[in-house]
């Protein structure tokens, strides 16, 4: 299993990719228990720090494609560093000035959000020109996601012990500055200098005019709708069983359990169609989700946590995959900064729901949320079975690996098309 992922970062730039990006993704993935922790600090209400945030994640959602499209056009470096440059800028002024007056507030959090690279879908776009097999590429996808939820995990714990040792307003402005050298590492590499994306058509809806991308993202709305609910049920129950200990425990489960189903599932290589292989993923992901409404004691709740969570990774890194298939030419950093905004939007809207669902039935009603997300998902991918399995129009599959490393359907793909 270990030899897999080794071959990768031996890989010239791979590991240096893969680093840079996750610490540059630092405060976006940190972003919102920083928030909290600051205006907690300044002597803010929960409110208000739920608002900062909010703004802070619709920004970010709403940023993410459009900058991708940017970086498509214009490259990374020109587009990656100015971002993070500017991101981080807006999150210092708002750490220097702190609640008051609140309309500099939320407009930091709104400028912050907007202009978060979108180093994550730069990654992906990289992956297929740092490594010249498919079976790399798609193994990276699945590092990719595993290294997700150790950035997700680690992340908010050095948010705390920054915190800890010296104040929430330096935690922001260390993370802050944190992100932008991870994203300087990454824009000043020969891959990300040298990548340019293929000629695109130009087309006002951009990635968003693939039938399969909307189809997929359709379905990942409602993974994410899974995602959000859980922790807001989790919160319910953990009130009932031991407090903020418990949650720990809970969401630390889930993922343990994301990390695990990732790396097995990264190291074993696939054969068939990725569309099909995803259906399954997804349907085992809803299945897994269904023992968290027996609600049983915190340690076999954990234990049920890190069940729900094994097919979580694989579920994204397989949706990689298929991003990758069906963008339209040119548009691959935004394809895959639209999943990435989908998934967002949609773990919000589990939040929003579960909320009033766990408030009328209690944290058994809030648990039955995620399974009913995960199985609509299921519905979705089946009901678009014909989408998915069909490329693009117009679209041709490269004669030579050498043309596509990764292999993926692209109208007029060519070897100039890449780096």
């Amino acid at each position: 299993m270990a030899a897999g992922y080794l071959e990768i970062l031996r890989a010239k730039h791979a590991a240096r990719l893969l680093v840079g990006t996750l610490v540059g993704r630092l405060p976006n993935a940190t972003a919102a228990i920083a928030v909290v922790l600051f205006v907690r600090a300044q002597g803010g209400t929960y409110s208000l720090a739920g608002a900062l945030a909010a703004v802070y994640g619709v920004a970010n959602a709403a940023g993410q494609p459009l900058l991708g499209r940017l970086v498509d056009l214009h490259g990374q470096p020109r587009i990656q560093l100015p971002a993070a440059l500017v991101s981080a800028l807006a999150m210092t002024v708002f750490a220097l000035t702190g609640v008051e007056p609140p309309v500099v507030a939320y407009a930091s959090m709104a400028v912050a959000g907007l202009f978060t690279p979108p180093l994550e879908g730069g990654l992906r776009a990289l992956w297929p020109v740092v490594l010249r097999r498919e079976e790399q590429v798609h193994t990276a996808y699945a590092m990719d996601a595993v290294a997700q939820e150790v950035m997700f995990t680690v992340g908010p714990l050095l948010v705390t012990l920054c915190a800890s040792v010296w104040s929430a307003r330096v935690a922001l402005v260390v993370l802050s500055a944190v992100g932008v050298l991870g994203a300087l590492s990454v824009v000043v590499s020969p891959p990300s200098r040298a990548w340019r994306s293929a000629p695109r058509a130009a087309h006002w809806l951009g990635a968003l005019r693939s039938p399969g991308l909307l189809a997929l993202l359709g379905a990942f709305l409602f993974v994410g709708i899974a995602l959000g609910s859980i922790t807001v049920a989790a919160v319910s129950y953990a009130d009932g069983h031991g407090g903020d200990a418990v949650y720990g425990w809970l969401m630390a489960g889930l993922g343990l359990g994301a990390l695990v189903g990732g790396t097995v599932y990264g190291a074993r290589r696939w054969r068939g169609a990725p569309e099909l292989r995803l259906r399954v993923l997804v349907g085992l992901l809803a299945v897994c989700y269904l023992p968290l409404t027996l609600v049983p004691g915190a340690v076999a709740m954990v234990l049920l946590t890190a069940l729900a969570g094994v097919f979580l990774a694989p579920c994204i890194a397989c949706a990689f995959i298929i991003v990758d298939r069906h963008a339209p030419r040119g548009t691959v950093t935004e394809a895959f900064s639209w999943l990435v905004t989908t998934f967002t939007v949609g773990a919000s809207v589990g939040t929003g729901v579960a909320g009033p669902v766990v408030q009328a039935g209690g944290a058994l009603w809030g648990f039955a949320v995620p399974g009913a997300a995960g199985a609509v998902s299921l519905l979705v991918l089946l009901a678009s079975g014909r989408v998915l399995a069909a490329p693009p129009e117009g679209a041709v599959v490269a004669s030579s690996s050498e043309n596509d490393p990764n292999r993926a359907v692209e109208p007029r793909f060519s070897s100039e098309d890449r780096a």
